[in-house]
């Protein structure tokens, strides 16, 4: 048996609108395990500087989310939405993108064993929540695609 065979008779192929969902639970997923980590590192100090930091986070967050990542999950909704209607389950991201997901974990990893968690909490926080609330995108377009499809097929 070929390479190919194999390949074919295992391919997790799955409807294109399943990606947008996946796509979102993994920016969600990721957004909130960095939330959670960069609260560890929140717990030891002093409550005002915990509000300050937190405040300081939730903006950048809200920022970065408006300004940049909306644009970047809206180009993956295009992309995944020019998709065959069956693909590959790991489509939901580009290969640029887990080019960048590699480099993204490495580069915490580093971070990690070089800098007290204080210092990190920004960085990661803001990290986290921009992909929490950037994350919407995806919810919303699989919602807007499944409401047109329904639509659809009450007019047939």
């Amino acid at each position: 048996m070929s390479w190919k065979t194999v390949l074919y008779k295992y391919d997790p192929a799955v409807p294109s609108s399943w990606l947008l969902l996946l796509a979102g639970f993994v920016w969600m997923a990721v957004g909130v395990f960095l939330c959670i980590r960069a609260a560890d590192w929140l717990a030891p100090l002093p409550d005002a500087t915990a509000v300050l930091l937190a405040a300081a986070g939730t903006m950048v967050a809200i920022v970065s989310s408006r300004f940049m990542f909306r644009g970047i999950a809206h180009r993956n909704v295009e992309r995944i939405s020019r998709l065959p209607e069956r693909t590959c389950i790991f489509a939901f991201s580009a290969w640029r993108g887990y080019g960048i997901i590699s480099v993204m974990i490495l580069l915490g990893f580093v971070l990690r064993s070089s800098l007290p968690g204080q210092y990190l909490f920004l960085p990661y926080f803001a990290m986290g929540g921009t992909l929490v609330l950037s994350s919407y995108v995806f919810f919303r377009s699989y919602w807007n695609r499944r409401q047109r499809l329904k639509e659809i097929s009450q007019i047939m």
